[in-house]
């Protein structure tokens, strides 16, 4: 973890995104209607998602029981934004008029995704603790940790990032940036990479 003032940086995250021939940006803006009550619209959104970047890939009929490289980065992207969309809004802060915003990068050989909310400082220390614990930690015997709390009922699972990390091969940075004019409340722009 880097530790600068006011910022925690995990990983290897670059607030510089290197230029894309190919990408795309959604932003959620806050509105009158509250966005837990748009859940249904962030699942769409990242099914669009994983349409625009899956009509990058061959999809040609797959041979010898080769898959189709087309439907699994279609797959791939839809559940990777859907997560972080799900997160962001889920621990985003309610009281300001800060978007969520989603960035998706194509590369010859990677997609990276950018998901950047707001959040309260309480909230942004827990998802710290889980973050040191994953860079301490298998993530098959996290996965494992966590399914069992999720089934006694104790704490955060976190299951959407360890099943990114653990099915999908994807890796994962963090910043938690806090704002000068309102310190309670922490710019999270979460980095997660996943090769095509």
């Amino acid at each position: 973890m880097i530790d600068t003032t006011g910022t925690h940086v995990y990983g290897e995250f670059t607030s510089t995104i290197a230029a894309s021939d190919e990408y795309l940006t959604l932003h959620f803006s806050p509105s009158n209607a509250p966005r837990k009550q748009r859940w249904r619209n962030y699942g769409l959104s990242a099914d669009f998602l994983g349409d625009y970047f899956a009509a990058f890939f061959p999809g040609d009929t797959p041979t010898n029981g080769q898959i189709n490289q087309r439907d699994t980065v279609k797959a791939a992207v839809s559940f990777i934004a859907n997560e972080l969309l799900e997160n962001a809004v889920k621990y985003s802060e309610t009281v300001g008029d800060r978007p969520i915003t989603i960035s998706l990068y194509l590369y010859k050989q990677k997609i990276v995704f950018q998901v950047v909310n707001f959040s309260d400082r309480s909230t942004t220390k827990s998802y710290q603790q889980f973050i040191e614990e994953l860079s301490h930690s298998d993530p098959d015997m996290l996965y494992a940790q966590q399914l069992e709390k999720t089934a006694l009922g104790t704490g955060e699972s976190c299951i959407g990032i360890l099943t990114m990390i653990n099915d999908y091969g994807a890796s994962f940075s963090w910043q938690f940036q806090e704002l000068d004019s309102t310190p309670e409340v922490v710019q999270v722009a979460v980095m997660v990479s996943l090769d095509v």
